[in-house]
């Protein structure tokens, strides 16, 4: 798992041919999910596409716009207010995500919609793009994830891989037994 500043990729090593980007502030508890979800996955790198690379984005908003350029297919990870029960998870595809980060939950979902909106009016938005969100029960201050969030984690771990292999393109490996 590499922030920004430490691409997983680079001279030596292919551009990704997927990007797990996970976004949120492990600071406020459920606000954090997707970065604890990039990181579960980048865990069991084998049950993922090949060329899979990993991003904690934290709340770096259009800092990532570099990353996000240089993937052939993007899947964001995110905590976003869907109006559904805690722990709740949802995969938004397409021109739905800008619609669905419009009612946000925290600044840093501001910064989400403005760097989805961003890539894609300069024209680094991947054509193949997902968002696994899930609804938080808590966004206030601690380290710890909700109990109905923390829950639902395996969940949106199963959900994020199937999405991952079917932004690959590669149904094939989508089979895998959790």
């Amino acid at each position: 798992m590499t922030g920004p500043d430490e691409r997983p990729w680079g001279a030596d090593r292919p551009r990704p041919r997927l990007l797990i980007l996970g976004i949120g502030n492990i600071l406020l508890r459920d606000e954090g999910l997707g970065v604890h979800l990039v990181r579960a996955l980048a865990e069991d790198p084998g049950r993922l596409p090949d060329g899979t690379a990993f991003l904690d984005g934290g709340t770096l908003g259009l800092d990532l716009l570099p990353e996000i350029g240089e993937a052939d297919a993007l899947l964001l990870v995110d905590a976003v207010r869907l109006r559904d029960r805690p722990g709740a998870v949802r995969v938004i595809h397409g021109e739905e995500i800008h619609a669905t980060l419009a009612g946000h939950i925290s600044p840093h979902q501001i910064g989400l919609a403005d760097l989805v909106a961003a890539a894609r009016l300069l024209g680094c938005l991947p054509e193949r793009v997902s968002l696994v969100a899930m609804q938080p029960a808590d966004i206030e201050v601690g380290l710890e994830l909700s109990a109905p969030v923390a829950a639902a984690l395996p969940l949106a771990i199963s959900i994020a891989r199937e999405e991952s292999w079917r932004l690959a393109g590669d149904r094939e490996g989508s089979a895998v037994a959790d």
